[in-house]
C-alpha cells in the first residue's frame, strides 16, 4: 500500500500497518521479539492477539499457548518447554500465557508446590535477563480486568455458543478465588518486574482502547526508530508501567 493512502486507514489499521512494517524490517535485520500476555480469565488476551497478528506473516509469527505439561515435561527444567518456542531471527513469538502460569494459576489452584513457586520467583528474572542479553526484545503485558467485567464476560461464555471453545474448568473458580488471584498477581508483578524485563499494565475492561494501546507500546518498544517515532504514546489511563503504587492506589483491580 502506498504511503499516500495511509490517511484513509482507520486508527487501528494505521497501527496494524506499523506492525507490518516492523515485521518487514525485522525480516531484514533478524530482530527477535517475544511478547508475553498475562491476565485473569477473560482479560482479553485472545482478542489482543487477533488484532496484533491479523495482517502479519504466518511464516514469521507464532502464537504459543501450551497445554498443561505432560508427565515427561513435569520432570524437566521448568522453563525448558517455553524456551523451545523462542523466536529465530526475524520472528515474533507471542506467549498466550507463559512461564508465569507458575506464579498465577498454579499458585491459586495448587498445581505446584510452594517450594516450586518460590524457586520460580527467584529464577524468572534471571531467565528473562538471559533472553534480553541474547538480543531478544521482551515485552511483558499484564491485562487487568475488574471483577464485575469478568463476571459479565464469563456469563457470555456460558450463554453464547460461539464462545463455547473458550470455556475452561478454571472459569468456575475465577470469581470465587478473585482475592487469591489478586494476591498472586501482586506478588508476581512485584517480584518479577525488573529494569531489563519490566511489566506493562493494561486496563482491559474496554477492549478496543486496550488493544490499540498494546499495539502502540509494541511499536514504540520493538520497531525501528523511523517507525516507532511516528507512533503516539499509549493513553496513560489505559496502559502504564507497573509500579507498586498501582496496587497501593487501586489502579489494578482488587
Amino acid at each position: 500500500m502506498a504511503k499516500d493512502d495511509d490517511k484513509d486507514l482507520s486508527e487501528l489499521e494505521q497501527l496494524q500497518l506499523g506492525l507490518v512494517r516492523m515485521q518487514a524490517a525485522a525480516a531484514e535485520s533478524g530482530d527477535r521479539v517475544v511478547i508475553v500476555l498475562e491476565g485473569r480469565d477473560t482479560a482479553g488476551k485472545d482478542g489482543a492477539i487477533r488484532v496484533i497478528t491479523e495482517h502479519l506473516s504466518v511464516r514469521n509469527t507464532r502464537v504459543v499457548a501450551l497445554p498443561k505439561p505432560s508427565d515427561r515435561e513435569r520432570g524437566q527444567w521448568y522453563f525448558q518447554r517455553y524456551a523451545a518456542h523462542l523466536p529465530a531471527p526475524g520472528e515474533l513469538v507471542i506467549y498466550n500465557r507463559s512461564w508465569y502460569n507458575r506464579a498465577g494459576v498454579e499458585v491459586v489452584n495448587g498445581f505446584s508446590t510452594p517450594a516450586e513457586q518460590a524457586q520460580f520467583l527467584r529464577d524468572a528474572p534471571d531467565f528473562e535477563r538471559m533472553l534480553v542479553e541474547s538480543g531478544i526484545t521482551l515485552i511483558k503485558f499484564w491485562l487487568d480486568i475488574s471483577k464485575h467485567e469478568q463476571a459479565d464476560r464469563l456469563k457470555q461464555r456460558r450463554t453464547n455458543p460461539l464462545k463455547a471453545l473458550k470455556i475452561s474448568a478454571l472459569d468456575a473458580v475465577a470469581q470465587d478465588k478473585w482475592a487469591e488471584y489478586s494476591a498472586a498477581r501482586d506478588t508476581m508483578l512485584e517480584r518479577t518486574d525488573t529494569p531489563v524485563a519490566p511489566w506493562t499494565c493494561v486496563l482491559s475492561d474496554h477492549k478496543k482502547p486496550a488493544r490499540k494501546a498494546i499495539i502502540r507500546h509494541i511499536l514504540r518498544s520493538a520497531a525501528p526508530a523511523k517507525i516507532a517515532g511516528q507512533i503516539d504514546a499509549p493513553d496513560p489511563d489505559v496502559l502504564f508501567p507497573f509500579r507498586m503504587e498501582a496496587i497501593n492506589e487501586g489502579r489494578l483491580a482488587k
